[in-house]
C-alpha cells in the first residue's frame, strides 16, 4: 500500500448462495482516523468487516491492511488488527482478569507479560474493582468495555468495531464513545459499523453509507446531513438531564448538553416544544 491509508478495499464482492451481499464495495481509511460504515441491518456492514478481518473470504476484489493482502498474508493482517463484534466474545465463567490474561498468553505474551498487560487494560477501562469477578456478573456496559479491552491485548494499530454500542443504555453508550475517542487520540485507526448517524457524527472523520451491498454515499457526517437537507431544532438541557432527553426525543447529540432533532414544518416544532415542556 502506498500513501496514508491503513485500510484499502477495492471491488469487494460476496454472495451467499444466490443472494448477493456485497457488490463492488470500495473503501479507504486513512491512518489514525475513523471511517464509519453506516447502514441498516442486512446492508453488508458486518460482512465487509469479516472479510477485512480475515474471517471470511470474498468472492472478488481486494482488501489490504497496512499493505498486507487479507488473502495472501492473513497472519500478518491478524497481528495488526483487533476486532470487537456485535456480541461480546468474553468467557462469562472467567473473571475479567482471567479473560485478559488468557488472551495475552494466546498472543504469545508469556505468563508475566500477559498479567502485566491485563493490569494495564483493567486500569485503562476502569475495570480494576471488578477484575476478580466472573464476567457474567458484569453490566452490559462493563462487558462491552471488557470485550474492547480483549481486542486491544496485542496493541493493534487497526481496530474494527462492529456495532459496539448495540443494546447499551444512553449513559453506557456515551461512556463507550469516550473510550473510543481516547483510542483514536492515541493514533488507532478505526473502522466502525453502526446503524446510527448520531454515532457516526460523534466519532467518525468520514462516513460511508452502505445499502444493498453497495456504498451509496460517502463524506463527512456534515456533508451527508447537508445532502439530506432536512430542518432541525436544537434543544439544550442541563447536563444531568441529557441522557433522559436523548432517549425521549431520539435526536442526535451535538455536544455535552445539546440534542438536534429533525422536524418537518411548524406542527412538528409545536409538538416537540410541548413534549419538552412536559419533561
Amino acid at each position: 500500500m502506498t500513501g496514508s491509508y491503513a485500510i484499502e478495499v477495492k471491488g469487494l464482492r460476496k454472495s451467499f448462495g444466490d443472494t448477493a451481499v456485497l457488490e463492488s464495495v470500495d473503501l479507504r481509511v486513512e491512518r489514525g482516523t475513523m471511517l464509519a460504515l453506516l447502514g441498516p441491518n442486512g446492508a453488508g456492514k458486518t460482512t465487509t468487516v469479516r472479510i477485512i478481518a480475515t474471517l471470511l473470504k470474498a468472492d472478488g476484489g481486494t482488501a489490504l491492511v497496512e499493505g498486507h493482502d487479507v488473502v495472501r498474508d492473513p497472519k500478518a493482517v491478524r497481528r495488526l488488527i483487533g476486532l470487537t463484534g456485535q456480541s461480546t466474545a468474553v468467557d462469562g465463567l472467567l473473571t475479567g482478569e482471567e479473560n485478559l490474561v488468557m488472551m495475552g498468553q494466546l498472543f504469545g505474551l508469556g505468563a508475566r507479560g500477559a498479567r502485566r498487560r491485563a493490569a494495564e487494560l483493567l486500569a485503562r477501562f476502569d475495570l480494576e474493582k471488578a477484575a476478580k469477578r466472573p464476567a457474567k456478573t458484569y453490566s452490559g456496559g462493563m462487558r462491552r468495555r471488557l470485550d474492547l479491552a480483549v481486542s486491544l491485548i496485542n496493541e493493534p494499530p487497526v481496530l474494527f468495531l462492529d456495532e459496539p454500542t448495540t443494546g447499551l443504555d444512553p449513559t453506557s453508550r456515551m461512556a463507550m464513545w469516550e473510550t473510543i475517542r481516547r483510542l483514536m487520540a492515541d493514533g488507532t485507526t478505526v473502522l466502525l459499523t453502526t446503524q446510527y448517524l448520531e454515532e457516526a457524527d460523534q466519532l467518525a472523520h468520514r462516513v460511508a453509507v452502505i445499502d444493498g451491498g453497495r456504498v451509496v454515499a460517502d463524506g463527512t457526517a456534515a456533508e451527508l446531513k447537508g445532502r439530506i437537507g432536512s430542518e432541525r431544532v436544537e434543544l439544550t438541557f442541563a447536563p444531568g438531564d441529557l441522557a433522559m432527553a436523548h432517549a425521549l426525543f431520539d435526536g442526535e447529540r451535538m455536544n455535552e448538553n445539546t440534542i438536534s432533532v429533525p422536524v418537518n414544518g411548524a406542527e412538528d416544532i409545536r409538538r416537540l416544544l410541548n413534549r419538552a415542556a412536559e419533561t
